[in-house]
């Protein structure tokens, strides 16, 4: 990148995580040493994920897959961990003055400043991460379009957060917190789809009668609460499995599918916004689609014809046969791994998600169904 003001709106978020590119990580110091506006929305950043307790270095730095489509940049999910206070500030100077020195030495001091954060396993980091890209989405919701705006079913903005909330819940309660308001009328025998369409409803018409703000807190909190659990942080507590949504599947692969569905809907909002939101940090992709090759490898069942599964994202790629293990393979089916996601999510159907195909296309297209019926976002 170059040193001027082009470019660098779209990299503060990932330099308030800590994931910038190795060509960016002085280019972009410079340029909020000088730059007030530009260093006024990195401390705000900054203090985003400093209230969500994501440690520097938490994310990588995203793989530019097809997720961002739509319009302009404008918040990541991979980013880096400090920001300058402000340009000319006596900090600056007490570092090392002007120049990529100066800048250097500006970002150490932010980086030593900050308070230690307290760590969240690697489990739980994909959701921390989603958590962080999503208030910071929120951020500029008034700039750019009202809270009304539609996003996704019959939801619009407060309502995708609404739903969030109902959503966090089924996990939050099983690890010991408390339901949101209003209580709930769901009982130990209700289907979990039904429960899952009721509790959200129910969530969603309550928070409507509240300011957005006050819905925003509230999920705010409700996450942050979740990851300060035990089982946020430390793996062990999180290996013991419980039933939500239908699967029993330990609680760190539940801290995972709330980091899908968190992005997952931060991409809905972004784009009814028309504002761009990146994929996940690889490392956290990869976690989504093992989880979801898992899921759908138990949908398949192991009498269905083997597939050969090729995810790829970016130069990596990885292979799984679904299916029988008696039988010779009979198709293969690649997708892009964020691709993969959003036919998992329900944003893809077969036919329109892009994909190579070889063998026989039936057996592939039951595979690529299986996957799509996975979805209750």
């Amino acid at each position: 990148m170059t040193d001027d003001h082009d470019g660098v709106p779209e990299l503060l978020a990932a330099w308030a995580f800590g994931a910038l590119q190795p060509a960016d990580e002085k280019a972009v110091p410079l340029h909020l040493a000088g730059c007030e506006s530009c260093a006024a929305e990195a401390e705000r950043l900054r203090e985003t994920v400093r209230l969500l307790d994501v440690p520097p270095g938490t994310a990588a730095a995203g793989n530019g897959s097809p997720a961002a489509r739509n319009g302009s940049a404008a918040v990541s999910q991979n980013g880096s961990a400090a920001a300058v206070t402000g340009a000319g500030s006596a900090e600056a100077s007490a570092v090392g003055g002007s120049g990529p020195a100066g800048a250097d030495g500006v970002l150490a001091l932010a980086l030593r400043s900050r308070p230690a954060l307290p760590q969240v396993a690697a489990h739980a980091a994909p959701y921390a991460a989603a958590v962080a890209g999503l208030r910071a989405l929120l951020r500029e919701v008034d700039g750019h379009g009202p809270w009304g705006t539609p996003v996704v079913h019959d939801w619009d903005v407060r309502d995708t957060v609404g739903h969030l909330i109902a959503a966090d819940e089924q996990l939050a309660v099983r690890l010991g917190l408390q339901t949101h308001t209003p209580p709930s009328r769901i009982t130990e025998d209700t289907p979990w789809e039904e429960a899952w369409n009721a509790r959200t409803a129910d969530v969603i018409a309550y928070e409507r009668t509240r300011d957005p703000q006050e819905t925003v807190t509230a999920w705010t909190e409700r996450a942050a609460a979740l990851l300060a659990t035990p089982e946020a942080r430390d793996p062990e507590r999180a290996a013991h499995a419980t039933t939500l949504m239908g699967v029993r599947l330990p609680v760190s692969d539940h801290f995972v599918v709330r980091g899908f569905e968190a992005w997952i809907h931060t991409d809905d909002i972004g784009r009814a916004l028309g504002l761009a939101v990146p994929p996940p940090p690889d490392a956290h992709l990869w976690q989504l689609v093992r989880l979801a090759v898992r899921i759908l490898g138990m949908a398949l069942g192991p009498t269905a014809p083997p597939v050969l599964f090729a995810v790829t994202a970016g130069e990596s790629s990885t292979e799984w046969v679904l299916g029988s293990e008696d039988e010779a393979v009979r198709g293969e089916l690649v997708l892009d791994a964020v691709d993969f996601c959003l036919l998992v999510g329900g944003r893809y159907t077969p036919d329109e998600v892009p994909k190579g195909v070889a063998g026989d296309e039936d057996v592939v297209r039951d595979v690529l169904e299986r996957a799509a019926a996975l979805s209750w976002l």
